[in-house]
């Protein structure tokens, strides 16, 4: 069956859904917003950002910037970088390239979306396979990468709203070892027309206490968001790594909504924190963003393949930053994002209870809310039969 086309933020976009869940993904890019969870019995809700510069007519740079909104998957991952004289594109073709369609899947007990691209500049080819499960508010992922020989940083780009409500969105992850604000020059907190609050390069233990460049106040959360109106901010965490999932959870309290995503932390071993709240000017910015990425990933901050591949301070201390891709086996990327309701008072998800076929996260409350997924997925990539 040939997927439906529509028109959506002006950019051409695959429709496909289920009893619970409604997904736009572009044509150009892969990227996925909206997604509505919830669709039926009232109280939708659409938690991805969609840039403000659809339908402007302006071409923007770099390419990936163009269709930018939701979820993508990126190869190599972070900003424009050359290697052994190759230039590579900021987040990789996967991001920027045009996807074909390879077939729409409709079941009573799965719908699933299967794309290619062959990349030309890492050369191989990748299949997207978008999969939803009625009854249940979760999108399964699965990248199946073959015939690259090549070490690469990789992972995906999960962007949420930020909205207009300060500290909106409660964060929090599963364990991690520690967490570094990006580098940036000695010095500088500002750089073209990009103002920066937390102080670079900085390494912390908590979410709750992250050093800032102000004297007045040397420490700030990111443990919530937005926060700090007027600038951008990258931070990474490092998972402790674990036999079962590693998570990352966003509570939205006034709308009463856990949003979550689920990983193989041997895949997928950090998270980037990229807090955009109006703190960029340049165009096509100009200070309208408000962005939150919760971007899991193999890779060094958002500073692209060669800075990942190369000896840097964090593979040093033994956290991978880029991935060996080998022509003889394929490597599968499995990953989930999905939505829960929670109860009044619940907080921030302090832990996770994975059971057969669900997950349930505690809040800082002792409430907590259920999701049904199978989470075997991450390591078998198998779901829905």
């Amino acid at each position: 069956m040939e997927p439906r086309i529509e028109i959506i933020s002006a950019e051409p976009s695959w429709v496909i859904e289920n009893d619970s869940v409604r997904i736009a993904l572009t044509l150009k890019g892969g990227h996925m917003a909206p997604v509505t969870f919830f669709r039926k019995g009232g109280s939708p809700v659409q938690p991805y950002y969609v840039s403000p510069w659809q339908g402007e007519g302006k071409t923007v740079q770099p390419p990936v910037l163009g269709p930018l909104r939701g979820d993508f998957f990126c190869m190599p991952f972070g900003g424009d970088s050359a290697l052994k004289g190759v230039a590579h594109t900021t987040h990789g073709e996967p991001a920027t390239g045009t996807w074909r369609a390879g077939s729409l899947q409709q079941s009573d007990a799965l719908t699933r979306l299967t794309l290619t691209m062959d990349t030309s500049i890492l050369k191989g080819r990748i299949t997207k396979t978008i999969s939803l499960v009625p009854g249940q508010n979760v999108v399964y992922i699965r990248h199946l990468l073959e015939g690259y020989d090549v070490r690469t940083s990789l992972g995906h780009h999960a962007t949420l709203a930020g909205g207009d409500t300060p500290d909106a969105l409660l964060l929090s992850t599963s364990p991690v070892q520690f967490g570094r604000v990006s580098p940036r020059p000695p010095g500088t907190f500002v750089s073209d027309g990009e103002y920066s609050a937390l102080f670079a390069g900085a390494e912390f233990r908590s979410l709750d206490k992250v050093p800032t460049v102000w004297k007045e106040m040397p420490f700030d959360s990111c443990a919530s968001f937005p926060r700090r109106r007027g600038f951008c901010d990258l931070v990474q965490v490092y998972n402790k790594q674990t036999r079962g999932p590693a998570w990352v959870a966003a509570v939205n309290p006034a709308e009463g909504w856990l949003w979550f995503t689920l990983k193989d932390p041997a895949v997928q071993p950090s998270t980037l924190f990229w807090m955009e709240n109006h703190g960029r000017h340049s165009e096509p910015w100009k200070g309208r963003n408000c962005a939150l990425g919760l971007e899991d990933v193999c890779g060094y901050f958002a500073m692209g393949l060669a800075a990942s591949v190369r000896k840097n301070d964090l593979n040093e201390k033994g956290i991978p930053t880029a991935r060996k891709l080998s022509p003889a086996r394929p490597t599968a990327v499995n990953y989930i994002q999905g939505m829960t309701r929670i109860p009044k008072g619940f907080g921030h998800a302090r832990s996770a209870r994975f059971q057969e076929g669900s997950v349930t996260f505690v809040g800082e409350s002792g409430k907590t809310a259920a999701a049904a997924v199978d989470h075997g997925f991450l390591f078998s990539g198998v779901v829905g039969g």
